[in-house]
């Protein structure tokens, strides 16, 4: 867990400008946010921190390239800071590069943290939800979940061997969520913590719009969670990843789902042949296996101009 944001600056930079009321403001505004923040300028030679200092539970956020390269040889999380003085510089190793530093809002610090720790991101609450991003360990619950042939008699079910499952979630987590942003996420009930099921949005090949997704665990349904959830994704859609429209696909004869998606506001546009189950019945970085032939399957498509969310 994030505690403290370490500005680590190279001192020929330091006292140009505003770049010094710039970093002040920002240790001021991290502080007010409940975490640790700190300056120091840069060594010539050797990168050392203070006495204490869990670089595990830190972020150093630095202009200096040479500090850049030290840092993470020590296993720092670390990211590159541009400012006036070092426009164009690169950060060799860094995954993320902060252009202007009186603008990055706590958010930020704490999300890029996350990504290096190999933390879920939380995306966001409702009134008795978590919709957080999805970890290895959720798998052994989708399990769960999964084993009631209702669940799987519309949708897709996991791989048969929980370890291909866990490969291809780990895979998931980094090339999906790191990418793009967005994925399909984990639901939680805020009260006790139980996972109740998965929505979010994902690409579909062969289609331009972005598609809604879910499924609520058979003990949680008829209590409005699907609509909870699914009704803050799309506002989260609208709002901070700027989709215009989002399509879902409900398998035919679905009608559950059908109400539940015009209940959300999406209408009917046609049915198509979708095509399912592309991995096979194992799962190998990536590349399909064990599956004979492809399969194909009747869907509904639906579509909403988001800005048109249902309540």
């Amino acid at each position: 867990m994030l505690k403290q944001v370490i500005f680590v600056i190279d001192p020929k930079f330091i006292y140009e400008g505003k770049l010094r009321s710039s970093i002040d403001e920002a240790i001021s505004y991290i502080r007010e946010n409940g975490y640790s923040a700190s300056l120091f300028e840069s060594p010539e030679k050797d990168l050392v921190f203070p006495d204490g200092t869990n670089l595990r539970e830190s972020l150093v956020v630095t202009d200096d390239i040479a500090v850049t390269k030290k840092a993470l040889d020590m296993g720092a999380y670390t990211v590159g800071m541009l400012h006036d003085g070092n426009k164009g510089a690169t950060f060799e190793g860094t995954k993320y590069i902060f252009s202007d530093i009186g603008k990055v809002d706590i958010d930020s610090y704490v999300k890029v943290y996350q990504r290096y720790a190999g933390e879920p991101w939380e995306m966001m609450r409702t009134e008795r939800l978590i919709i957080r991003e999805t970890t290895v360990d959720d798998v052994d619950e989708f399990y769960e979940i999964y084993k009631d042939p209702e669940i799987t008699r519309y949708l897709e079910g996991l791989f048969d061997d929980p370890a291909d499952e866990k490969r291809y979630q780990k895979d998931y987590i980094e090339k999906v969520y790191g990418l793009m942003g967005f994925g399909v996420w984990t639901l939680v009930r805020r009260s006790d913590g139980r996972i109740i099921g998965r929505a979010g949005f994902s690409v579909r090949n062969g289609f331009d719009e972005v598609e809604l997704g879910f499924i609520i665990g058979t003990e949680f349904q008829r209590q409005g969670y699907c609509l909870e959830a699914c009704r803050a994704i799309l506002e989260y859609g609208r709002k901070v990843l700027e989709f215009d429209k989002v399509q879902t696909l409900v398998k035919e004869g679905n009608t559950v789902s059908l109400h539940i998606c015009e209940k959300l506001g999406f209408k009917r546009i046609e049915e198509v042949e979708v095509e399912e189950n592309i991995y096979g019945d194992t799962y190998r970085e990536g590349r399909q296996a064990g599956r004979a032939s492809q399969t194909y399957g009747r869907y509904v498509r639906m579509l909403m101009t988001l800005g048109t969310v249902a309540n």
